[in-house]
């Protein structure tokens, strides 16, 4: 509990001050410095290290620009300790928590969420999160938080938008259909795309509802895999189910945007015939299945 808290505010403060003052963060470098100073400070039996959203903010707020903030407030810190402790305790809790809060008034804004309900993304997950840190504590919180996260991305993953796509007027451009009003199918031919990776929780209902959405004049399908950069054994399983029953209904399947790692688990798995089939573009997938139909007539 306590590494996660030190993380979560640690790499939270980092970005924040890191964006407002127009500069960027490299994550490895920040996270391996964060670390090795926890391991050194665990042999000498120190307190947990972490980059503290108020401490951070004071600084930025008293014009700090440099690294040797920290190495200047440490020293005046160890001053105060050697030769001002008595004074120091004396401060009142509450001028102390008033310095606190005035460092941190300027990031004490609900502009952030406000962005989130008008862009109508995670909004819920982010105003649950804060409540719960209010009303249940940091640690708590946090992990309610982390919870809702999870849920919000495993429901957004179960169930894929799945778009149905056509030609954009006489380019080589297959766009979402719904989305795009001079998009049109290929006679006979359906495309269609799962809006996320095909994997366990979702391959089964994202390849249901395309067969359900199959206009009746179909002899053909493409198969737009852009999303999936990999495969597990239940997204094979349910392709190679899906091609049997359009088989069953004298409906080809094709596949397109075929990543390489997708292509080459078909291939281990028996369906190498579905993967040499398929395109790297819908455009090719389109060009193919109809020479094929002319071919076969």
């Amino acid at each position: 509990p306590l590494t996660l808290i030190v993380f979560a505010e640690s790499w939270g403060t980092m970005r924040s001050l890191a964006l407002a003052a127009g500069d960027t963060v490299a994550p490895d470098r920040e996270l391996k410095a964060l670390g090795a100073a926890n391991f050194v400070s665990a042999l000498v039996q120190g307190m947990p290290v972490g980059a503290g959203f108020s401490a951070g903010s004071a600084a930025m707020s008293a014009g700090a620009k440099s690294r040797l903030t920290a190495v200047v407030a440490s020293l005046g810190l160890a001053a105060l300790l050697l030769f001002a402790g008595g004074l120091v305790a004396r401060i009142p809790e509450a001028v102390l928590a008033a310095i606190v809060i005035a460092a941190l008034t300027h990031a004490l804004s609900p502009a952030p969420l406000s962005r989130l309900w008008r862009l109508n993304r995670d909004q819920y997950v982010a105003t649950l999160a804060a409540v719960a840190v209010l009303a249940l504590g940091v640690l708590d919180g946090m992990l309610i938080a982390v919870a809702l996260s999870l849920l919000a991305l495993l429901q957004r993953l179960s169930a894929p938008h799945v778009s149905q796509l056509g030609q954009e007027r006489d380019s080589h451009d297959y766009v979402d259909m719904a989305q795009h009003n001079h998009a049109h199918s290929p006679p006979g031919i359906a495309i269609f795309r799962p809006n996320a990776p095909l994997f366990f929780a979702n391959a089964e209902r994202a390849l249901a509802e395309i067969y359900a959405r199959l206009p009746a004049d179909a002899r053909a399908l493409i198969l737009s895999l852009e999303e999936s950069d990999d495969l597990d054994s239940t997204a094979l399983e349910a392709l190679s189910e899906f091609r049997q029953r359009l088989t069953n209904n004298n409906i080809a399947l094709s596949l397109a945007r075929v990543h390489d790692a997708a292509f080459a688990i078909l291939t281990k798995a028996g369906l190498g015939d579905m993967a040499q089939a398929g395109s790297f573009s819908v455009a090719d997938a389109v060009a193919r299945v109809t020479k094929g139909e002319e071919h076969a007539s």
